[in-house]
C-alpha cells in the first residue's frame, strides 16, 4: 500500500491552469505576446516588424499583394524592338509578361537583360522575340503567400502571373513584394526620392509620397483637401478607403485621382495622383 502524500497544496492546480490560459490562442495573442517582449528590450522595434511580417505572409494572400492588371508593365509579342527597348527604359523594371492577341494571353515573360545583352552583342541582328521569351508561372489569386515565397524559392522563379476563377489575367506578383511584406519596402534606384515628397511625372499625373502632409499637398496643387483628421496624404487615403487599400487600388478625392503604387502590409509608401487641372506648383525655397 503507497504511503499517502497528503493534500495538495492549496493554490496550485489554479497555477498550472493559469500557466495554460496564459499561452497564445491565435495569431493576434502571438503578435501582442511579441509586442511585449518588444518593448521589454528582447528584441527592437525592426525585428518586431519582420516577426509580425513572416506570421502575417502566413494569412495574406496573392490577391492582398498583387499589382493589379491595369497597373502591370507589359511589352507585346509583335512589339517592333525600339518599343521593347522604350518600356525597359521607361519603366525601370527587369521583368515583362508578354502578351499575345489580347492581355488575357501571357505567352512568357521577356527579361530586360536578354533584350540588352542581344542589341549589345548581336549588332544589326534582327530580334526576334519569341527566342528570347521564357515560360510564365500562373498562380490563383487566392494562393497564400507562404505558400508562393516557398514555390518561388524551389524552382527559381521571380515572377508569377495571378489569375481570376475564371482563367482571366488579374495581375501579377514578384517574389519582391511577397519579401517586402517581411522585411518592408524595398527602395531601388528607380523608387521616388523620399526627400521628393511630390514629383511631376507628365502633365497632370504626378507621384507623391503616402507621408507628404496634407497642407504641403494642398499648398503645391492649390487644393483645399480637409486635414481635421489626418496630417498625411497617405493617411487621407486609407480613412477615405475605410482600409488599408491595396496595390493599384484607386479612389477619386475631390479634384484627384489617387492610385496606390506602393503598399506594405502596415501603411500606403506612394501614391500615383492624376487631375484634370494643369498644376502650377510653387516656388522652390532657395
Amino acid at each position: 500500500m503507497s504511503e499517502s502524500r497528503g493534500p495538495l497544496r492549496p493554490g496550485w492546480l489554479q497555477r498550472v491552469l493559469q500557466q495554460f490560459s496564459d499561452e497564445p490562442q491565435d495569431r493576434e495573442d502571438v503578435v501582442e505576446e511579441l509586442r511585449e517582449a518588444s518593448e521589454r528590450g528582447l528584441f527592437d522595434a525592426d525585428s518586431f516588424d519582420m516577426l509580425e511580417g513572416v506570421l502575417a505572409v502566413g494569412e495574406l494572400k496573392v490577391r492582398d499583394i498583387m499589382v493589379a492588371r491595369s497597373m502591370m508593365a507589359v511589352v507585346g509579342r509583335d512589339d517592333a524592338p525600339a518599343a521593347l527597348l522604350a518600356a525597359v527604359v521607361e519603366s525601370g523594371h527587369s521583368r515583362f509578361p508578354v502578351l499575345g492577341e489580347d492581355r488575357d494571353e501571357v505567352v512568357g515573360i521577356l527579361l530586360a537583360k536578354d533584350l540588352l545583352r542581344h542589341f549589345v552583342e548581336n549588332v544589326g541582328q534582327e530580334f526576334e522575340i519569341r527566342e528570347f521569351v521564357r515560360p510564365a508561372i500562373f498562380v490563383p489569386e487566392s494562393k497564400r503567400l507562404n505558400v508562393l515565397l516557398r514555390e518561388f524559392r524551389k524552382n527559381h522563379n521571380h515572377m508569377a502571373i495571378v489569375v481570376d476563377e475564371y482563367g482571366g489575367v488579374a495581375g501579377l506578383v514578384t517574389i519582391e513584394d511577397v519579401i517586402e511584406q517581411i522585411v518592408g519596402d524595398i527602395a531601388d534606384e528607380h523608387d521616388t526620392d523620399d526627400e521628393q515628397a511630390i514629383r511631376c511625372d507628365r502633365e497632370c499625373e504626378y507621384t507623391v509620397q503616402a507621408l507628404t502632409r496634407i497642407e504641403d499637398f494642398n499648398e503645391y496643387f492649390g487644393a483645399t483637401l480637409a486635414d481635421d483628421d489626418c496630417d498625411t496624404i497617405g493617411g487621407l487615403v486609407s480613412r477615405t478607403f475605410g482600409r488599408l487599400p491595396r496595390r493599384g487600388d484607386v479612389i477619386q478625392i475631390g479634384d484627384f485621382e489617387f492610385k496606390a503604387v506602393r503598399v506594405s502590409h502596415r501603411r500606403i509608401e506612394s501614391l500615383k495622383v492624376l487631375t484634370s487641372r494643369v498644376i502650377s506648383p510653387p516656388p522652390a525655397d532657395d
